[in-house]
């Protein structure tokens, strides 16, 4: 099993991985830093803390991260995506019990848990200042998984840059430039990691886990929208699952390892780029680029995941 720690920001996207992290045989979920990003860090918090209350899983701490990027601007969120308090038409019980740890938290975690993997599907804040405060520690870990970038397709928040390298650029760089190996989910496969309403609906009716109505009710929300942003489209692409289903599966994808970097430049603010003039790999590069899958797998593992009880 994956060891892992999750940063992320739920959001629909983040709380599908979350319930698929919980539901996967093959991961072992440590804990969840919730940060600002699709939403805020508090409204992130309380979402996270009511997924794990719905797999009766409070035992898997929850820890505050950032609430807002490094240069300290205002945060936009997407409410038009993910609904007013990032779950689509759900709401999260009030007055929930929520048990939140400190930041420094993780480095207990990490500390007690030499061979974790570090998941980040959200703004990379959080994980950069674990950086900053904890350097030769977090430089222990043997991978780190981004969802984020965008290389030869658009992106999704400018037509240059996706949404979480967007959101804090010089975090992302302070991560590329620091951590020991990093994987890279852009834009360019987790557009096509698609769900359909029909999927949807059908792990609905072959479901056996306390996640069995939230899944079509947030991924049907999702399509919704993503319906008003490509129009003719076939349903949600739910990114952040497809950054777990490529820790889980790396010889599926067709991947190449690059030095990445990510503009700060106001103009071209979170555009990611690398050297693809060759396809001989760079030495010494640490980045590797998820840039293919087949998309039948993938359909087939969120299916059996996301339908399956309990462990």
């Amino acid at each position: 099993m994956k060891k892992i720690l999750l940063f992320a920001d739920p959001g629909i996207d983040d709380s599908l991985a979350i319930i698929y992290a919980l539901l996967s045989p093959e991961i072992e979920l440590l804990g969840i830093v919730t940060s600002y990003g699709n939403v805020t860090k508090q409204q992130a918090t309380e979402n996270a803390a009511y997924l794990l209350k719905l797999a009766g899983r409070e035992d898997i701490p929850v820890i505050e991260g950032a609430t807002f990027p490094l240069s300290g601007e205002v945060s936009v969120y997407y409410p038009e995506i993910h609904g007013e308090e990032g779950l689509g038409p759900i709401r999260p019980p009030k007055g929930l019990n929520v048990v939140v740890r400190d930041f420094s938290y993780i480095f207990d975690i990490i500390k007690q848990n030499k061979d974790i993997t570090i998941v980040d599907t959200g703004r990379t804040t959080s994980l950069s200042n674990a950086f900053n405060l904890k350097l030769e520690l977090m430089k222990e870990i043997k991978e780190i998984y981004l969802m984020g970038g965008a290389f030869f397709v658009p992106g999704n928040v400018t037509p240059l840059a996706e949404a979480n390298f967007y959101g804090d650029p010089i975090a992302v760089n302070v991560v590329l430039d620091y951590a020991n190996e990093v994987y890279i989910t852009p834009l360019n496969v987790t557009n096509r990691a698609i769900v359909t309403r029909e999927i949807a609906n059908y792990i609905y009716s072959i479901a056996s886990n306390p996640f069995k109505e939230l899944i079509p009710s947030i991924t049907n929300y999702y399509a919704d929208a993503y319906a008003k942003l490509r129009p003719g489209g076939r349903g949600a692409s739910i990114h952040d699952v497809f950054t777990l289903y490529y820790m889980l599966n790396k010889d599926k994808i067709y991947s190449v390892t690059k030095d990445v970097e990510v503009s700060v430049l106001e103009t071209a603010r979170g555009l990611s780029y690398a050297d693809f003039r060759t396809n001989q790999m760079q030495p010494g590069a640490r980045h590797t680029i998820a840039l293919n899958f087949q998309y039948q797998d993938f359909l087939a593992d969120f299916i059996k995941v996301m339908s399956s009880p309990l462990r």
